[in-house]
């Protein structure tokens, strides 16, 4: 059993290790392997992941720790509308002083999807039908839908700010009234800033030559509108993108040189419509490209070489030097059964997974005798013939495991009733035949007694569970020997199976 366990140790290393050294130096051969569009496979995988999850970060850092916010905004919101209900003639409303009052931005938007009155000069007379038409039609559903909506990011057109914007239609939805929360020097935004994650990016890796992210209609979020109009093909690839819900790409130029653009569709889990759906633009340069893969071509060679020979060596050297204190550390060495530290691994495991376990605990009777009678040689003999009985009485899920002296217990899991039972009887019926030739020869009578627990009416943890079973086995020796009982909370002892 030593022997196999070493082995089952050797080839597990062997695996274990050639294929993470084989993956690490194959990953290390695609980063550089590719067309003439792309520098490195997996930095484009890597770094489009790392932006979708700031993202991702982000927008749920803000549905779960901004509900204050959203709440405030809605708050004013509904008092904005009584005031509309009471004084609908906004040219007399002081936009100015309403903004230092709740501390945000105020919009205006009629019918027609322009910004009629603000707060923010820099927005007046915006036409979202002429320069975001998905953005205006998701205003025109919110209008009809008459009820509040908030985008946890979105860009101010004309500043590129990030902003937190709700909206609101009036009761007779000629308006909308918006509110805007600046985000840019709030705690949250600091904390999962995705533009800082993209600046670092930009640094780190020289294939990258931008990443911009854009809302539904092209504007990238953190730059002024004028600056971020896409055009030609990437304008068309941004528009697959986002009609697919999924990547597409395009070559073109950026700085002169060739380049490759990558469009990344991006949608919050928590979604308030289009508004929180984005297109990630990553772009991606050709530099250095052929020379880089005939080095790498060749570095891959080697590697694997190495690798392989290392590993073997290494494997070898360890599983010798390892698998006996590995074995022993969780295996009895007396009878090559699982140990007490293996038994509370397995049954802890057992209870994590809710598994229906049960615990069988088996006791010798009269094994005292035996060691003072026929010696401890003959014990020791007796205990691994017990051991060998238990091992071939277990199910093939089953664990035998020796706690030491003459007590043993089998981890029984996904059990029931019938099967606790079926085991125990087994059990007892061969332990007899086994031991019926020493009761001959020398007058001791020995048999097996059991007591058995179950999880989880018998409690969901190791110590519990072995008590029951404990005072289950005692309960059997208490009824004359050589039975099984199982553990009866009605009764604080054990009853007969």
């Amino acid at each position: 059993m030593k022997a196999r366990f070493r082995l089952k140790l050797f080839v597990t290393m062997i695996t274990f290790a050639l294929i993470i050294s084989f993956s690490i130096a194959i990953i290390d051969y695609i980063k550089l392997k590719g067309e003439a569009i792309t520098n490195n496979q997996v930095q484009i995988q890597q770094t489009e992941d790392i932006v979708m999850d700031s993202l991702s970060n982000l927008d749920k850092a803000y549905s779960i720790f901004d509900e204050d916010t959203t709440e405030e905004m809605k708050e004013r919101t509904k008092e904005l509308v009584e005031r509309y209900q009471s004084n609908p003639s906004f040219k007399n409303w002081d936009f100015a002083a309403i903004k230092e009052e709740i501390g945000m931005d105020l919009y205006i938007i009629n019918d027609q999807n322009v910004i009629i009155h603000t707060s923010f000069p820099e927005d007046q007379g915006l036409d979202f039908s002429a320069c975001c038409s998905e953005f205006s039609s998701l205003l025109d559903e919110r209008r009809q839908a008459g009820e509040f909506a908030v985008d946890e990011l979105d860009v101010q057109q004309k500043t590129g700010d990030l902003k937190k914007f709700s909206y609101m239609p009036t009761p007779d939805e000629k308006y909308i009234i918006e509110l805007g929360y600046s985000l840019a020097d709030k705690r949250i935004f600091n904390e999962f800033n995705f533009l800082e994650v993209i600046q670092d990016l930009e640094n780190q890796y020289e294939a990258i030559n931008e990443i911009n992210v854009l809302n539904i209609d092209g504007y990238k979020l953190g730059a002024p509108t004028d600056e971020n109009l896409l055009n030609g093909d990437r304008q068309e690839a941004f528009n697959q993108a986002i009609r697919s819900e999924s990547t597409t790409e395009v070559e073109g130029e950026w700085g002169g040189n060739p380049a490759l653009y990558r469009f990344n569709y991006y949608s919050a889990d928590n979604t308030q419509g289009i508004s929180t759906n984005r297109v990630v633009e990553i772009s991606y340069n050709h530099d250095g490209l052929g020379s880089i893969l005939e080095r790498n071509r060749t570095i891959f060679i080697w590697q694997l070489a190495i690798v392989f020979v290392v590993t073997i060596i290494l494997a070898l050297l360890i599983s010798k030097w390892v698998a006996r204190p590995m074995y022993m550390a969780f295996h009895d060495q007396l009878t090559g059964l699982k140990n007490r530290t293996a038994f509370e691994e397995i049954l802890e495991k057992r209870i994590k997974d809710r598994q229906e376990t049960a615990i069988l605990m088996i006791d010798l009777d009269h094994f005292k005798n035996v060691n003072d009678i026929l010696g401890h040689d003959k014990g020791d003999e007796l205990l691994i013939k017990l051991a060998s009985c238990i091992r071939n009485n277990c199910r093939q899920d089953d664990t035998a495991i020796r706690m030491g002296g003459d007590e043993f217990i089998i981890v029984l899991p996904n059990t029931n009733g019938e099967d606790v039972s079926n085991v125990a009887e087994r059990l007892l019926q061969s332990v007899s035949n086994l031991f019926q030739s020493v009761t001959e020869e020398s007058g001791i009578s020995l048999t097996a007694s059991i007591g058995i627990s179950v999880t989880p009416q018998d409690g969901i943890d190791i110590e519990t569970l072995y008590k029951k079973a404990d005072i289950a086995l005692y309960a059997s020796k208490e009824k004359g020997k050589n039975q099984y009982c199982v553990y009866d909370a009605t009764k604080s002892y054990a009853k007969n199976m």
